[in-house]
């Protein structure tokens, strides 16, 4: 019997090892991706072949368990050099996403704060990566639950790009809110764009969903504006990579416009988000939108669709205001409407 994707486990730590569903292949096969060393992973976040924000943030994290495993250092100080300099090759693979310089940075705190004895430390860092994954399934479960209270029986949701098990460590975050409604015996059906440039959500998105039952239509990411016209979308559900203190949401190219397609037709747009995607120090102008390479737009399957002399201009994510979102589900509750006091609030509590 197959395995549901709300069980597959994107991210884990195996033998020492780094084992990751490789995305790029999917959906016509289900492989995996091994990691002995963090330029592998760190390759392998650039690539795409680990993407969403919570899963390559725990996955970071476990590129620096296998620095810390694979490490020759006698003594703290220099190991702390050897996961201080993995840190900077990690960083650089993705920059919008926060969830990843959050995965670093807890590692190089609890790093920083563990014992002198280094295979004591060892041990530390790579249980700490373990704790951040199984941290990751729990929380999307919250989210999902708190979100599905938005979502009425018989409700059509559309979703972008792939915010689910495979953007995470497992269950998802706007497909968790999903799964929890239909766990809750609502009759919901899926509306997946395919989300161009990289089919995040005809490839993954659509494969998540059939495996664990769902109805689901593929639509081109053109189509929104003509669905939500006829009446035929209850509810827009979509992840994000970046929450700044004042609501704007970073999320994958396209979010944007959906929402004002979503506001001109009063669907409500949720966003399903851990609090580890939250920055509340950023500000707008400081946020850096990651820029992919051409050749995503310009080619499919390697041959070359549009002439050689345009240019290209391909960033990877934009950026939402708060006016336009409807609520944000975090594991710790809702946050609606979406305002910087209640986003505060939320993110003061601490889990029971």
């Amino acid at each position: 019997m197959a395995i549901r994707s709300s069980e597959l486990r994107t991210v884990s730590w195996k033998d020492g090892t780094v084992v990751l569903i490789d995305q790029t292949k999917l959906p016509n096969r289900l492989s995996f991706f091994r990691c002995s060393e963090v330029r592998e992973v760190a390759l392998a976040i650039t690539n795409m072949v680990v993407r969403g924000a919570p899963a390559i943030g725990v996955a970071a994290a476990m590129g620096l368990a296998l620095v810390a495993t694979r490490s020759k250092a006698s003594d703290k100080k220099t190991l702390l050099k050897e996961l201080d300099a993995a840190a900077i090759l990690l960083r650089a693979t993705r920059p919008t996403a926060v969830n990843l310089q959050w995965g670093l940075e807890r590692i190089i705190e609890r790093a920083s704060s563990a014992s002198d004895d280094v295979a004591v430390l060892k041990g530390t860092v790579i249980d700490e990566a373990v704790r951040m994954g199984e941290e990751d399934v729990e929380a999307n479960r919250r989210i999902g639950r708190f979100g599905a209270e938005l979502v009425d029986d018989g409700d059509v949701i559309m979703t972008h790009c792939n915010a689910g098990a495979l953007a995470t460590v497992g269950y998802g975050t706007a497909l968790g809110v999903m799964r929890a409604a239909k766990e809750q015996g609502k009759d919901i059906q899926a509306f997946v764009l395919e989300t161009r440039p990289a089919l995040q959500g005809s490839r993954l998105t659509a494969y998540e969903l059939l495996r664990d039952g769902f109805h689901v239509t593929v639509l081109a990411d053109t189509t929104a504006g003509h669905v939500m016209s006829r009446k035929m979308v209850g509810k827009v559900i979509v992840g994000a990579d970046r929450i700044l203190s004042t609501g704007h949401v970073f999320n994958k190219i396209g979010t944007y416009q959906l929402a004002v397609l979503a506001q001109k037709h009063d669907i409500p747009l949720i966003c399903a988000a851990p609090s580890s995607t939250f920055d509340l120090k950023s500000k707008l102008t400081d946020v850096e939108i990651e820029q992919r390479s051409p050749d995503e737009v310009v080619k499919v399957r390697g041959r070359r669709i549009a002439p050689k002399e345009v240019q290209v201009l391909n960033p990877a994510f934009d950026v939402t205001p708060p006016d336009l979102i409807y609520a944000i589900s975090t594991e710790l509750g809702l946050i609606k409407p979406v305002s910087e006091e209640r986003i505060r609030r939320i993110l003061s509590q601490t889990l029971s």
